[in-house]
């Protein structure tokens, strides 16, 4: 099936700036197509698609409309997200933006940072293996210009070209049948920086897009320009905007707005990933096939269901994730989240909430977190968060409460090994 693209932006930096004064942000856009294959073989998400009857209930879905989804499975068309994926990187250049330096000193600004990341958010669930084939930069046959590449342009005709030059470029030293996503990292100088406008995009299961070698080049992120603000955290954080992108490769919405980061903070690598380093909520890692089904609870009936979660940090094992859902769309994540891991910038560790909504589409806020300590303008000094909903968790005592729904969590007490248990009470 087929759906009409629809093209995502991030905001750009001035508008960031004005919905969070505080804060001094680089960011890429982003844009996302809803293509989707028709082969359901190519569904993202976990290898076996099977899931728990008794988490039935918590499988929220969206509408036709809704073209990247929080729904759960992720529909096909996506890359595979556990195993191993082979991801293909080529470092592109034209003659009107000569690459600076080695490509492969372009290549380095995101591996093997971009490796490691993922290693570490999925538990080791996802073995992510980039390659280079061609060690140079790859000559465009015309300018950049000539591609028409501006904030939010759609794949015809611009990007279209230039896959296709890319691919009669990569010819005969690349196999595309060979990889499972394709990484274009565009030498910097080319287009503008991404403190004034911002270019990277990722097209994801793209089926209409050109052919390589017998397959559609149809999940691919482009990266522009480097996202460094002056600040010195480039070299440590900077890498994180191709995690960012290939999210959408696996199935992942953006889940800032218009306002920017200002739904969901630095609390999922979809929202904000500039600053400090940052994990995937705990919905998004149960949708990529990272957590088991057995590490998630469902709360779908009325009364009380207590719970004992571990931090998402922690490692692999143990319940991570309870939902409670409140209609076949919507409904309400509840995870720990603590400093460990990819989570550097926990300043406030405890019981993170936030509302799931599949029938909002990427971009347009499917996930809101519970602030517990609105207008507190948050606890972390770190550059580059979005501070206020850095002091987002719950502590022991506190409780979120959604009365409309008939919605309780209540943050009863911390175990001397890190786990939280919370009550749950449905009306």
């Amino acid at each position: 099936m087929q759906l009409s693209p629809r093209w995502i932006r991030r905001p750009s930096r001035s508008s960031l700036l004005a919905a969070a004064a505080a804060l001094a942000i680089s960011a890429t856009a982003t844009a996302s197509t809803g293509q989707l294959l028709a082969d359901p073989s190519s569904a993202a998400g976990p290898v076996s698609a099977a899931r728990s009857t008794a988490l039935g209930p918590c499988m929220i879905t969206g509408s036709m409309g809704v073209q990247m989804s929080e729904g759960v499975p992720t529909p096909p068309g996506y890359s595979r997200s556990t195993g191993t994926i082979r991801a293909l990187n080529l470092m592109v250049d034209f003659p009107d933006a000569p690459g600076e330096g080695s490509a492969l000193d372009r290549y380095a600004e995101f591996f093997p940072q971009t490796q490691k990341w993922f290693r570490t958010s999925s538990y080791g669930r996802l073995d992510y293996q980039p390659h280079a084939p061609v060690k140079d930069w790859l000559r465009m046959p015309r300018k950049f210009s000539a591609y028409g590449i501006e904030r939010g342009a759609p794949f015809d005709p611009g990007y279209r070209a230039l896959v296709e030059d890319i691919v009669r470029a990569a010819d005969p030293d690349v196999d595309f049948r060979a990889y499972d996503l394709v990484n274009i990292l565009v030498t910097p100088n080319a287009g503008p920086s991404a403190l004034d406008t911002v270019l990277s995009v990722t097209f994801a299961g793209n089926h209409e897009a050109p052919v390589a070698d017998g397959v559609p080049v149809a999940n691919a992120s482009f990266v522009y320009s480097r996202q460094d603000d002056g600040s010195g955290s480039y070299q440590e954080t900077g890498y994180r905007v191709l995690p960012h992108e290939n999210g959408h490769v696996f199935g992942l919405p953006d889940l800032y707005t218009a306002d920017g980061g200002g739904a969901v903070g630095h609390w999922d690598i979809m929202s904000e990933d500039w600053g400090a380093n940052n994990d995937l909520l705990g919905w998004h890692k149960w949708k990529l096939g990272w957590l088991d089904d057995s590490q998630v609870r469902c709360a779908s009936a009325s009364g009380v269901s207590e719970h004992l979660l571990s931090p998402l940090s922690s490692g692999a094992d143990g319940s991570k994730l309870t939902f409670v859902p409140v209609s076949e769309q919507m409904g309400y994540a509840v995870e720990v989240r603590t400093r460990g891991g990819n989570d550097e910038a926990v300043c406030k560790p405890g019981v993170l909430v936030y509302r799931v909504d599949a029938d909002v589409d990427t971009g347009q806020g499917p996930v809101v977190v519970a602030d517990s300590a609105r207008d507190s303008g948050g606890c972390t000094r770190r550059p580059n968060v979005h501070a206020e909903l850095s002091d987002a968790p719950y502590g022991v005592g506190e409780s979120f409460v959604d009365r409309e729904h008939g919605v309780r969590v209540t943050v009863l007490g911390e175990e001397p090994d890190g786990r939280f248990k919370v009550r749950v009470r449905r009306d």
